[in-house]
């Protein structure tokens, strides 16, 4: 069963140009990187796992910056199937990681169709998630 805990990960370069992954489940629809906790690790260390899992990239944990925020939502009922009963909303927790403008990517191809690189305010409006969305808005914000 699925924890429903999760991080969002926004990659980005210097140049705030963000990664976004094509859902292989879902066609079409992009976002950044995500996943659950997997039994009592740290979310620090649920950003990192799922980073390389994702995308091939292995960055150390001190790279990761923890946003200290969280996002509450309801889970798509076709996925509620992998939590435990009656679970029907997930806390989400917001990392980001910068990286070098050309790091190499790979994606999972059972989670992941393909990835993009786009300007943030482009990789804003590409994003299905609306918390996606307001977290690559807020990327400029934060230094």
């Amino acid at each position: 069963m699925k924890q429903p805990v999760s991080v969002l990960v926004v990659i980005h370069t210097p140049a705030l140009d963000i990664l976004l992954l094509e859902r292989a489940a879902h066609p079409g629809y992009w976002q950044s990187v995500t996943g659950s906790r997997e039994g009592d690790e740290a979310l620090p260390e649920t950003a990192q796992r799922e980073v390389s899992e994702e995308t091939g990239i292995c960055a150390p944990a001190n790279a990761y910056r923890d946003w200290r925020l969280s996002n509450r939502f309801e889970i798509f009922p076709e996925w509620r199937h992998r939590y435990g009963d009656g679970v029907s909303h997930n806390v989400e927790h917001v990392f980001s990681l910068a990286v070098k403008p050309g790091t190499i990517v790979r994606t999972a191809p059972n989670e992941h169709l393909g990835y993009r690189w786009l300007p943030w305010r482009e990789a804003a409006a590409a994003c299905f998630s609306w918390s996606n969305r307001d977290a690559i808005l807020m990327l400029p914000m934060l230094d």
